[in-house]
């Protein structure tokens, strides 16, 4: 076990029991905007085995926090108690409504020592929290399952640190590398496994975000329809420098029941804004780039003030080339499927983003039925 405060070597145990606090964390990713998705386990070690007397996650909307959860449903049973949390306890709270701070929580407890997997940069964690806890006689380590801590918080870390949140890009291509073609009709390249797989990572992002040529091409729901959790729609965005999205998509008629934001530049037409906001939808202005399009890197960072931290963009090749160009990718999930058959003529990967796959890792690769995901992610 490590100094309080410091990282080192952890037990079996001690993964085994922040593993089960990561998977809690994971569970209401795409819920929590604007704080992480933290999850919290406690357990008493004072007989032969260790029994977990309690568990906490985030709650929706962000509060209450997962700490407060699990101690509160712990009660005196906390005492003496190991504490297993995703993220580092937060020492300051936002607002004084919201009540005493997590370590002031921890520390009223009487939790006997506290494991973390990841420190917190946010100015109301960032380290405040070790001393306290040394002055209240209770053992922190941080460091446990820090590599899947995190991919838990990128998004929360991200937004502290670089203003903006999180992008993860998703594209299919075909065994033969393209994406789709740009006359016919639209390659259908991934089966219905792949595609329930795709709609569990919509349900897990703050946003769901594609360019305006998606819009036109496909007109997409971008809502998630897996049975159960169709109500874990997120946020949808469409990128848009000259405002050409049509008011009779599917994304605009259905923005009243699921929020839907267009990214534009100041540049854009008022009047299609006004078509626009009277159908539900909420536009919102950037400066242009050197091309005229949007200004990607100010866009995200506006993303980042209104407290998105995980954006899942399925806005096909130029999207996610010039984001990658702009070294805003930060995930790429890459799904190879069935062949084109001679029909694709559109390149899955772009060269913006054939350049930033050098600076990025490859974490996994997946067989779903007959296609295969591959997992490439920032270091």
């Amino acid at each position: 076990m490590s100094e309080p405060g410091g990282t080192g070597q952890h037990s079996d145990r001690d993964e085994r029991f922040m593993r089960l606090a990561i998977a809690l964390g994971e569970r209401h990713l795409g819920l929590t905007w604007p704080n992480p998705s933290v999850g919290a386990v406690i357990v008493d070690e004072s007989g032969d085995a260790p029994v977990i007397i309690a568990q906490g996650t985030t709650q929706p909307g962000g509060r209450p926090h997962a700490e407060r959860v699990a101690l509160a449903a712990a009660g005196e049973r906390a005492r003496g108690a190991a504490l297993y949390v995703s993220l580092e306890p937060c020492a300051t709270r936002s607002s004084q409504d919201h009540g005493p701070s997590c370590t002031d929580l921890i520390v009223a407890a009487g939790i006997g020592r506290l494991v973390v997997s990841v420190a917190d940069p946010s100015p109301h964690a960032a380290g405040q929290g070790p001393e306290r806890f040394a002055r209240a006689g209770i053992p922190m380590s941080v460091g446990c399952l820090a590599e899947e801590g995190a991919r838990l918080h990128r998004g929360h870390v991200t937004r502290v640190t670089k203003m903006r949140p999180a992008i993860a890009v998703k594209l299919a291509r075909s065994t033969e590398g393209f994406a789709g073609s740009r006359q016919g009709p639209r390659l259908m390249l991934t089966g219905e496994i792949a595609n329930g797989k795709v709609h569990l990572m919509r349900a897990h992002a703050d946003a769901i975000m594609v360019g305006v040529g998606t819009v036109l091409a496909d007109d997409p729901l971008l809502n998630v329809r897996l049975p159960g959790l169709e109500d874990r729609s997120p946020v949808r965005i469409v990128v848009d420098s000259h405002l050409r999205t049509p008011v009779t998509s599917r994304l605009v008629m259905g923005a009243r029941e699921i929020p839907t934001w267009i990214l534009t530049t100041v540049g854009a037409p008022t009047d299609a804004e006004r078509a626009l906001t009277a159908l539900g939808v909420e536009v919102m202005r950037v400066s242009a780039d050197v091309s005229g399009h949007v200004d990607l890197e100010e866009a995200m960072r506006l993303l980042g003030t209104r407290g998105l931290t995980q954006v899942f963009c399925e806005g096909g090749p130029g999207l996610a080339d010039a984001l990658a160009a702009a070294d805003l990718v930060d995930e790429l999930v890459l799904i190879t499927g069935r062949s084109a058959r001679g029909q694709g003529d559109v390149p899955a990967l772009g060269l913006g983003l054939q350049d930033r796959m050098d600076f990025l890792d490859l974490r996994a690769e997946e067989q779903i039925g007959p296609d295969l995901f591959m997992f490439w992610e920032r270091p």
